[in-house]
């Protein structure tokens, strides 16, 4: 074995040992990161914002799926239980079956003290007016991109909370974020004023767009309010069908994780078409249209005013 080679090996050996170690280049490559679990993917892609590097996060309710009625796997207990901190919306979003409740419990995270933040806090609800429902809040908050910004502060004072050696970078963080989110805001203020009072007609199979209708000064329709075991009913839709006629809808908007059925037979009966997807309860696949927070809320925005222009 001549010298060049004996050093070649001494020097990879040297390298694995330090790379094992987590130390490469004097730095320390498995920095413990903060174990995060979050309900749901809109939750998940606004602390990922503020979290940046210094967070490892797994999303419960995978993106596309229903976080309204969701069944946890075994990884997901896991994960909660090994978790130094749970994110979720609250508002009843996590409600279904009482799963999240349950899940916690299972993961020792429930009770007084727990590491489990309620992004919502410091909205202003919005309630259900169903039959048998009245009272219970309507989830939808995030819909309001301003409500997103309160979501995104709440993020960042619950991971300084935690983390407060590393408080400058959640700062800087949510500073950029929130700063591109009020943007938005504005931008969405400035589309919609555009379009007369008269034809902010928002019609959805799911009655998800409460905030946003308030927020951008909308009328909301749609086929059920929230999403459960029973909807898209005979009366629900011939509900939907005099609405529409009523007030002279020019267009329909179909949420992307929602079954397209119930909106097409509106459709179909009412002549009136479905004029895009809308998301609602969970960002896009990534890589795909609307994969943030940001950019779901970017595509709503331009889908409804391009419709309402183009349909009006």
């Amino acid at each position: 074995m001549n010298r060049t080679f004996r050093i070649a090996v001494i020097c990879s050996i040297i390298a694995f040992v330090l790379a094992g170690c987590g130390v490469v280049g004097g730095k320390d490559t498995n920095e413990d990161k903060l174990q995060v679990v979050t309900t749901y993917s809109i939750i998940y892609d606004i602390v990922k914002n503020i979290g940046g590097d210094r967070v490892d996060i797994h999303s419960l309710a995978p993106v596309g799926s229903n976080p309204h009625e969701y069944d946890p796997l075994p990884a997901d207990v896991g994960k909660t239980t090994d978790a130094d901190v749970v994110f979720y919306n609250g508002l009843n979003l996590e409600a279904g079956n009482s799963w999240f409740d349950k899940l916690l419990e299972t993961a020792g995270k429930s009770g007084e003290g727990a590491p489990v933040f309620r992004l919502s806090e410091g909205v202003e609800v919005k309630y259900l007016t169903t039959e048998g429902k009245e009272g219970e809040a309507d989830p939808h908050a995030w819909l309001d991109i301003r409500n997103g910004i309160k979501y995104a502060s709440n993020a960042k004072n619950a991971l300084i909370q935690l983390d407060p050696e590393h408080a400058d970078i959640y700062e800087q963080n949510a500073s950029a974020y929130i700063e591109k989110l009020e943007k938005l805001h504005t931008d969405a203020l400035n589309k919609f004023n555009e379009i007369s009072e008269d034809k902010r007609f928002l019609v959805t199979s799911e009655g998800a767009f409460k905030y946003f209708s308030a927020a951008y000064q909308f009328q909301a329709g749609y086929i059920w309010e929230i999403n459960a075991e029973n909807q898209g009913s005979p009366e629900q839709i011939s509900q939907v069908i005099d609405l529409i006629r009523d007030k002279d809808v020019s267009v329909l908007f179909l949420e992307t994780s929602i079954d397209p059925r119930s909106m097409e037979m509106v459709s179909a009966e009412t002549k009136v078409p479905i004029g895009g997807k809308v998301f609602t309860d969970s960002i896009g696949k990534p890589g795909e249209d609307g994969d943030s927070y940001l950019k779901m809320m970017e595509w709503n925005i331009k889908t409804i005013y391009e419709q309402l222009q183009k349909n009006s």
